[in-house]
């Protein structure tokens, strides 16, 4: 497995508030909202029971070597539930763990959330605004499963509600793509991110860091690409070596295909791409968590992901570095 090593300088004096407005050396979401809003915003996860078009034989079956949709989506989420009531449990579940949280975005996150006829999203999605709490929708999909009428019709609510569409894009790279079963291309990706931003959607995006024959140099390059597409904000996933997905199968047998990280070698090499991510760019997330029972041996164990942010600011305060530093 490839070593990563950060050789980036110290330079600068952490004591001066950053672009972005407070003194955390990287533009985080939480900040972002309050900046928006002036309150704290909490997602609530949705599940509208959709699925994608290379799981149902559209374009293939299966899905995303990597994917179990199950490890990423919270108990209260189930399809049996109508909107209303997951997001009624939603906030009370919210409400007993984060105190604070004022107002709420309906998160749909399982699957392609765009990938149904326009009448049956307005009913969905309109369904969710129905709640007073709520203030928006985040809507997580695939870059070739919106058009110029769903966009259109997300614009109009846009004017009201806040709309974020979240892209999976996973990799800049089509070989990688095409090996994990992605069935889209990065130019895709490019089209619907531009597509979104004209019409004035925040435009977020997923990448996962670790995918097979991806090496450390080819991952920081991403930095540049993704600054170039004018995103409104990332999340960043390590990848996760689920139990019983293709990409376990695949990596037991080319273990020398894939360059996983510790979490040390990760938190240095994610810092190194911060350094070259434009510092407009909100983050959402340093990485992904999902339940022990999904995990391989080949994860981080019980890390929590409070614990890694937390370690990731402190080793750039100890490094004297930020987001945008060398973009």
């Amino acid at each position: 497995m490839p070593q990563y090593t950060s050789v980036r300088a110290l330079e600068t004096d952490q004591q001066v508030a950053y672009a972005w407005g407070d003194l955390r050396p990287y533009n985080s979401y939480s900040s972002f909202w309050k900046r928006t809003c002036g309150f704290r915003v909490q997602k609530l996860s949705i599940d509208g029971g959709f699925t994608c078009p290379n799981r149902d034989g559209t374009l293939s079956y299966g899905g995303c070597t990597f994917c179990i949709n199950d490890a990423f989506n919270p108990s209260y989420c189930d399809t049996q539930k109508s909107i209303t009531q997951q997001i009624e449990e939603g906030i009370a579940f919210h409400q007993w763990r984060y105190k604070k949280a004022q107002k709420y975005l309906a998160y749909f996150q399982a699957y392609s959330n765009t990938y149904a006829s326009l009448d049956t999203l307005k009913k969905l999605y309109e369904e969710a605004l129905n709640n007073e709490a709520v203030i928006g929708l985040v809507i997580g999909t695939r870059p070739d499963c919106v058009d110029e009428q769903k966009l259109d019709y997300l614009a109009k609510l846009n004017e009201q509600y806040h709309i974020i569409i979240e892209y999976g894009i996973e990799s800049c790279y089509d070989r990688t793509l095409e090996r994990i079963n992605r069935h889209h291309t990065f130019s895709q990706t490019q089209q619907a991110i531009e597509q979104t931003i004209k019409r004035n959607i925040h435009c977020g995006g997923h990448i996962i860091f670790g995918l097979p024959a991806e090496s450390c140099e080819d991952m920081l390059k991403e930095a540049k690409i993704l600054s170039a597409l004018g995103l409104g904000s990332l999340k960043f996933h390590q990848l996760q070596l689920l139990k019983d997905t293709p990409i376990l199968t695949e990596y037991e047998a080319n273990p020398k295909d894939f360059c996983l990280m510790s979490f040390e070698q990760y938190k240095e090499f994610i810092i190194d791409f911060l350094e070259l991510l434009s510092p407009d760019i909100v983050i959402e997330r340093f990485c992904g968590e999902v339940p022990l029972r999904f995990h391989s041996q080949h994860n981080w164990g019980t890390l929590r992901n409070e614990q890694i942010v937390q370690s990731i600011e402190r080793r750039m305060l100890e490094r004297q570095t930020y987001q945008g530093r060398l973009f």
